[in-house]
């Protein structure tokens, strides 16, 4: 069975449900399971180049940290596509508030978001999520990509905000 699942893990382009694996390979869900631990002790024990995870719901394969810097200049030949900072506030703003709508988070940000938004909902960070029943604006939340290239499995692994907010927090959201 390690095998096939290393066959069929090779492929994937985001991470696998154990529930799929088994039905796959017609195993029994906790075999699968135990067996893709099993991989994952095996490629850490032995210092492959590589690492199975556990994210967003999934198995996958992913770039040992230590070599990380090697695949990259590879990939990338010197050329890094990052975040702008404003990016980087929506997006936060989102994983912490979601599902959320365009104007809150300009809202929240105190300028307009619109562009942001779209940037990345095209990299595929964040999706709709349905819309608001009281404004019909569109929601927005994180998708699955998202928890995929921060490393959580989901949300409840974001860190808490509360040791970063000023103490007055409250009397701030009141005033607006």
């Amino acid at each position: 069975m390690h095998a096939a699942l290393e066959a069929i893990l090779l492929v994937v382009d985001e991470p696998v449900a154990e529930v799929t694996l088994a039905q796959v390979l017609e195993r029994p869900t906790h075999e699968v399971a135990a067996a893709l631990r099993e991989l994952a002790a095996e490629y850490s024990a032995t210092g492959r180049g590589f690492d199975l995870r556990q994210v967003a719901g999934g198995w996958r394969y992913y770039t040992r940290a230590d070599c990380a810097p090697v695949v990259e200049r590879f990939v990338r030949d010197g050329q890094q596509t990052r975040l702008t900072q404003a990016a980087l506030e929506t997006l936060a703003v989102v994983a912490y508030r979601q599902p959320v709508s365009r104007a809150r988070v300009a809202a929240i940000r105190g300028v307009n978001s619109d562009g942001v938004m779209r940037t990345l909902v095209a990299r595929g960070l964040v999706e709709e999520a349905g819309t608001d029943p009281e404004s019909q604006a569109v929601l927005y939340r994180t998708s699955s990509y998202f928890l995929e290239r921060m490393g959580l499995r989901d949300l409840d692994e974001l860190p808490d905000l509360a040791p970063f907010l000023p103490d007055d927090v409250e009397s701030l959201e009141e005033s607006k």
